[in-house]
């Protein structure tokens, strides 16, 4: 990784282990963003032991010697966990909030593609070639920009829901919603035609910290009243929420430090 990635690869380690604190501490996994059957056999066990393993992999991305290791122990968790959204999908295809969920863990996959075509040295690998490299980015690059437009149109389809998490100091909460929407699905459309593309990946970060923080930061672990209605109290939830929204926003920055400024000529 080159000095300007370091940044990013650590934002995306904090999140990777405080998802898998969350597994050790709560002996389960991370709501829909990890849709793991209730009846999997010793479930808890297994959300433990995962969590284990996915701090312990991610804390060691850090370190250049074990870095290629890690990242080959991560970036499987990543695809396993994109494909616990496909029944979902099959199920109701039709339904956008399917899709929404999907493009999210789409999301932070491209960012450990990103991670792993540039740490696993796995170039010379006649299967891995083609998913390594600068050709594993590109591909990579391609999957966050596709991910990211049923992400923003949640925002546009569920704007009246979208609204409720909009901070109530703010005015025009239901266009905000829509603001947000049309400028994910932008930043999408940029990084896929190559228009500005690190820039508009770097709008989805900067997106990506607001939302975090405003809807889903600290004020929300302790406060009485859910941010979401019908949804377990505590700190959990809006815990877990912060720490996804946190590592998704880490992998649209992994994104953009592999971005051109501006398209080639």
């Amino acid at each position: 990784m080159i000095r300007n990635q370091q940044l990013a690869l650590v934002l995306f380690v904090i999140g990777m282990v405080g998802m898998g604190l969350l597994q050790v501490v709560y002996h389960d996994f991370a709501y829909s963003w990890q849709p793991v059957p209730e009846s999997l056999p010793a479930r808890g066990t297994i959300a433990v032991l995962s969590g284990l393993l996915i701090i312990g992999a991610s804390l060691a991305l850090l370190v250049r010697a074990t870095a290629a290791v890690a990242i080959r122990i991560i970036f499987p968790i990543l695809v396993v966990w994109q494909l616990l959204k496909i029944p979902a999908l099959i199920a109701a295809p039709g339904m956008e909030a399917v899709w929404l969920g999907y493009g999210e863990i789409a999301m932070l996959l491209a960012g450990g593609w990103v991670l792993f075509a540039r740490l696993s040295n796995l170039n010379g690998s006649p299967f891995f070639k083609y998913i390594t490299g600068d050709r594993g980015v590109r591909i990579a690059t391609i999957y966050f920009a596709i991910a990211l437009l049923p992400v923003g149109l949640s925002h546009i389809v569920y704007a009246g829901i979208t609204a409720t998490f909009v901070p109530a100091w703010l005015p025009f909460r239901t266009g905000w919603a829509y603001v947000t929407g049309f400028g994910q699905m932008a930043c999408g459309l940029g990084v896929l035609f190559s228009v500005l593309p690190r820039a508009a990946a770097m709008i989805e970060t900067a997106m990506l910290a607001i939302f975090a923080f405003l809807v889903w930061g600290p004020q929300t672990w302790f406060s009485s009243t859910p941010v979401m209605p019908n949804t377990p109290p505590g700190i959990r939830l809006p815990l877990t929420a912060f720490l996804i929204t946190w590592v998704i926003g880490a992998s649209a920055f992994l994104v953009a430090v592999n971005l051109p400024a501006k398209r080639k000529q």
